[in-house]
């Protein structure tokens, strides 16, 4: 289980992007957060694998204190917790292969990991996961060859490589079309779903939220302001989350 608590993120020049921010996750649920661009899911997300450091508040996981984990445990944490980011965050002029590969580095001897040499299991792994995801086919392409849809989904078979139990997801889709879109959230579901990982996804569109996610939180100027099941999300909930002027699409 994760468990979040009282978590607040002050950024210097005073900026509050998260505020006394508590929940809990289920080992094997998918969560969705929510809420417009600047309401603090990306500093949640980040938050939780220690990417930005909290001002206040502990998060733990399986009764490990994440917020006051030693550089050396969090290293070991972190190989845990796979991540996907919106922009993809691959090296564009790298083979495909490589990128997914570079999914491994938390598991490697530092000495080989400088010259990216990785073991032939490890290789034999990568392979496995780009099948799963459509791509065996762009191993030795490089990855500024491939189309949004694709560096995603690179992005996602790099995660897998770490063999992880908890998938963090940071607006995974926000980039794509509403076909791809899809093809993305389904490759998150069956990493869900068929190897038990449990996924945090921060997402924009509550059709994706209502067909994939099990439980959502949704935040408003940094402070928690919904959790509950998607279907809870009624008219009077969608406007505390989104403001008096959004309007409702489908």
């Amino acid at each position: 289980m994760l468990k979040v608590e009282n978590l607040t993120k002050v950024y210097p020049g005073g900026t509050q992007a998260l505020y006394d921010v508590s929940f809990e996750v289920e080992q094997g649920e998918f969560l969705a957060i929510i809420g417009l661009s600047g309401s603090g899911k990306s500093t949640l997300l980040r938050c939780i694998n220690r990417l930005i450091e909290p001002t206040e508040g502990t998060i733990t996981w399986d009764g490990v204190d994440i917020t006051n984990a030693s550089q050396e445990e969090l290293r070991r944490i972190r190989r845990r917790i796979g991540m996907v980011f919106q922009h993809f965050n691959l090296v564009n002029r790298s083979k495909v292969l490589t990128n997914v590969l570079s999914g491994r580095l938390g598991y490697l001897n530092p000495a080989l990991a400088v010259v990216n040499r990785f073991p032939k299991a490890d290789i034999e792994r990568a392979y496995a996961q780009l099948i799963r995801v459509g791509l065996e086919d762009k191993a030795d392409s490089r990855a500024d060859e491939l189309s949004g849809g694709q560096q995603q989904r690179v992005g996602v078979a790099r995660a897998m490589m770490q063999e992880p139990e908890m998938m963090l997801a940071d607006e995974p889709v926000a980039s794509l079309d509403p076909v791809l879109a899809h093809s993305i959230m389904q490759y998150l579901e069956r990493i869900n779903q068929d190897d038990g990982v449990t996924v945090i996804c921060s997402l924009h569109f509550l059709d994706l939220v209502h067909q994939y996610a099990d439980r959502v939180i949704a935040l408003n100027k940094g402070e928690l302001v919904f959790e509950g099941s998607p279907s809870e999300i009624d008219d009077i909930k969608f406007k505390e989350i989104y403001g008096k002027e959004a309007e409702r699409i489908g």
